[in-house]
């Protein structure tokens, strides 16, 4: 199964680990990233410390758990690429429309792209 085809159909929870240019570590949690192809992935992203991060050091890791029992899933070390700021191109990417949450973050988004470095099993590998 393709990384895409696995993340269009998948349920679960995803974090994505960051760390500024002086190894100061940030987690936070995602959804489930849009992806361009196999080899490439975004994520939509308010301008808060992971994206202040990937500044400054565009390297991370998303950790995607299934859910259900066990320890099923994927670790992606991805490196950013790329950013989008025009809101409208942002909008579009969503797979829900934002009717209940309505912050500075939702206007402030941008969809961030990365390219996919290495594809590990969340367990082992």
């Amino acid at each position: 199964m393709s990384l895409s085809e696995y993340f269009e159909n998948a349920e679960g929870v995803g974090i994505l680990a960051t760390a500024d240019s002086e190894g100061n570590v940030d987690l936070a949690i995602y959804a489930r990233p849009h992806m361009v192809d196999d080899e490439n992935l975004v994520l939509i992203m308010a301008q808060k410390t992971s994206c202040a991060n990937l500044k400054s050091n565009p390297k991370a890791a998303y950790m995607f758990m299934e859910k259900g029992e066990g320890h099923k899933g994927k670790r992606l070390h991805i490196r950013k690429t790329d950013e989008e700021t025009d809101p409208e191109k942002v909008e579009s990417l969503r797979r829900r429309k934002r009717y209940d949450f309505e912050d500075e973050s939702s206007t402030s988004s941008r969809a961030v792209y990365f390219a996919i470095d290495k594809v590990r099993p969340i367990v082992g590998g």
